[in-house]
């Protein structure tokens, strides 16, 4: 009982954070316009480790970036026709090791956020790939140049259920992480001066 009054919990403030985030559209040119970004550009969000406890592996189908007035933003797909929360763990590393076989993998800019999302990048059934990652290379149709606060992104693994990403960032920048409906997001603030 105990168990299920924490994830209710849980639930319910995630509920709440989701409530009061929205996606903004973007532009062709992959720019979010969004009139209310001033006001969520006031929220403190840190830069310590983000976490959440998975209760279903769907696979993972696409990554995606964007631009926002005060973050830059990475996109995870994830379909879960159930509706269950996805996992994920980010944090700043060192060094990116990759699941598995610990050899690290290059990712360059003054920051390196790990991301770990608990999706693979195969179907868990068929073991189809339907995430076409490859190791050390940039993801597939994510360009960060020009943006503020993205450097590189590198495709790591995908291992034991989990797809393992680098994000490297101008430095250790505060960031936020959440589940919006089949999307896991991940923002990074353009600056520690922008969350007074």
């Amino acid at each position: 009982m105990r168990r299920w009054s924490g994830a209710l919990t849980a639930l319910v403030l995630a509920g709440a954070g989701i409530a009061a985030t929205t996606i903004p559209a973007t532009a062709a040119d992959g720019t979010e316009r969004d009139p209310a970004a001033t006001a969520r550009c006031d929220a403190g969000w840190g830069s310590l480790t983000k976490t959440s406890k998975d209760t279903s592996y769907k696979p993972l189908t696409d990554i995606r970036a964007g631009r926002h007035e005060c973050y830059d933003r990475l996109v995870f797909d994830v379909p879960t026709a159930d509706g269950r929360p996805v996992g994920y763990r980010v944090s700043y590393v060192d060094k990116l090791l990759q699941d598995g076989s610990g050899e690290p993998v290059p990712v360059d800019g003054g920051a390196i956020l790990e991301i770990r999302v608990a999706a693979p990048s195969y179907d868990p059934l068929s073991g189809k790939q339907t995430y076409p990652g490859r190791v050390g290379q940039p993801l597939r149709g994510v360009d960060v140049s020009g943006y503020r606060t993205f450097r590189d992104a590198r495709y790591a693994s995908s291992f034991e259920g989990d797809t393992q990403i680098g994000l490297g960032v101008r430095g250790r920048l505060p960031f936020r992480v959440f589940q919006w409906g089949d999307r896991i997001v991940v923002d990074v603030a353009h600056g520690w001066n922008m969350f007074r």
